[in-house]
């Protein structure tokens, strides 16, 4: 009897443990690649940690991939191998190289039958739509903002600059001489594309044309005009360019030191910055010139067409968007990206925030002049024939006419293939 007793347990056993081994087979497995690191990294962590634990049916694994750039290359070789990912940040001038190989799914069905048509602001979704089809959506986005040390200006009765005189005029008025060196300088932006990008803008000009065969600055010389009035600023005295290598942390500490008054920097910078500053500090619109106008940056979040899961991968980013306690929101809260949809400005989270960080609140409010103007499947190695003329004339002291006639000349030639 013993006998009979210890085989039927044993066969009850055998089908337990079956039966939770197909129940754990049918869990869904879904592989996120992302291009955050440090803190950044550890609150994307968090943020699907928290999808996990809210519901049994899906598993997602998210993973460091390294900057964005080589996120998209990895993507590139897994897709070769059979081994990409469902789901995964792609920054957002990227979109449309990864969107002409056909690899994103389009969303739009999706988007539709949430009810999500009209979730996104306007003014980032530049970058989501490729030949008709929506195959990205914002997820961690940013626009470049002025950083000012209020402090320094009220000492000399200066006004934040709304114009790109103003800039011209505070900048000058806060230069500080010690016998030949220069012990504080009027403003500082990091070495990036972005900022002449967004003057040329300011000035009236598209970077590429409409039918993306040409620069769209060249003919009444907007990008030479941006270009001149940064170099001037620079040649006055008025602002400190960082040494080759050296990019937006250089400029960050410089404004954190009292060492220039105003910074031109992304709106994810002002988490870095409030709690180390000793200062008054504010933020503000980028400077106009005939127009007010600013590019957009950081990522969005995409599903790859080789996804087995698609349902399930739009699930998790459905999720992401709509759960204010534990999804996207609260990691827009505690990095400073900008809030990219009504429902977040409306939340208290955000509201909370504003009230007690003002500084938050600018680059949302500037999106209503979002021009995104790099849109093109061409544009890496557009930005690398960009940075090389910006370092001819920034470092090298480079003819400005002809450095941007010869990025004209390259640019066309990419333009072309």
């Amino acid at each position: 009897m013993k006998r009979i007793l210890g085989l039927v347990v044993a066969l009850v056993m055998l089908v337990s443990i079956g039966t939770v081994g197909a129940a754990e087979d049918t869990k869904v497995t879904l592989e996120y690649w992302f291009a955050l690191s440090g803190s950044l990294g550890e609150m994307v962590e968090n943020l699907i940690a928290n999808y996990n634990a809210s519901q049994s049916d899906v598993e997602v694994i998210a993973t460091y991939q390294g900057t964005y750039h080589e996120t998209v290359g990895k993507v590139q070789q897994a897709i070769a191998a059979g081994t990409a990912p469902d789901v995964f940040m792609l920054e957002r001038a990227l979109v449309a190289y990864l969107a002409d190989a056909g690899v994103l799914l389009d969303m739009q069905s999706y988007v539709d039958a949430a009810g999500m048509s009209d979730f996104f602001n306007p003014g980032l979704m530049g970058h989501s739509y490729f030949e008709g089809e929506l195959i990205s959506l914002p997820f961690n986005r940013s626009t470049p903002i002025l950083h000012v040390n209020k402090t320094m200006l009220d000492e000399l009765g200066l006004a934040v600059p709304d114009t790109w005189a103003d800039l011209e005029a505070v900048a000058n008025a806060l230069i500080i001489k010690d016998g030949d060196e220069t012990a504080r300088y009027g403003v500082t932006m990091p070495y990036d594309t972005w900022y002449p990008i967004a003057m040329t803008t300011q000035a009236g000009g598209m970077l590429i044309n409409e039918d993306q065969t040409d620069l769209g600055c060249i003919e009444n010389g907007e990008l030479v005009k941006a270009l001149s009035f940064i170099k001037g600023l620079e040649n006055d005295g008025a602002l400190i360019y960082p040494p080759p290598g050296y990019g937006g942390d250089y400029c960050n500490q410089l404004f954190i030191e009292g060492k220039v008054g105003i910074l031109f920097n992304s709106t994810g910078a002002i988490g870095g910055l409030k709690d180390l500053v000793d200062f008054e500090y504010v933020t503000a619109f980028l400077p106009q010139d005939v127009k007010r106008a600013t590019p957009t940056g950081g990522a969005n979040v995409a599903i790859l067409t080789t996804t087995k899961h698609p349902d399930e991968a739009w699930g998790f980013i459905e999720w992401a968007m709509k759960d204010q306690e534990h999804g996207v929101l609260p990691f827009i809260v505690q990095s400073g990206y900008v809030p990219f949809a009504d429902a977040f400005i409306e939340s208290d989270a955000i509201q909370d925030l504003w009230a007690e960080f003002p500084m938050y609140r600018t680059a949302y409010e500037q999106l209503q002049y979002a021009i995104d103007t790099n849109k093109t499947i061409h544009w890496p190695e557009l930005n690398v024939e960009m940075l090389t003329m910006i370092e001819a004339i920034m470092y090298d002291d480079a003819d400005i006419p002809s450095a941007v006639e010869a990025f004209r000349d390259e640019a066309v030639r990419i333009l072309s293939q």
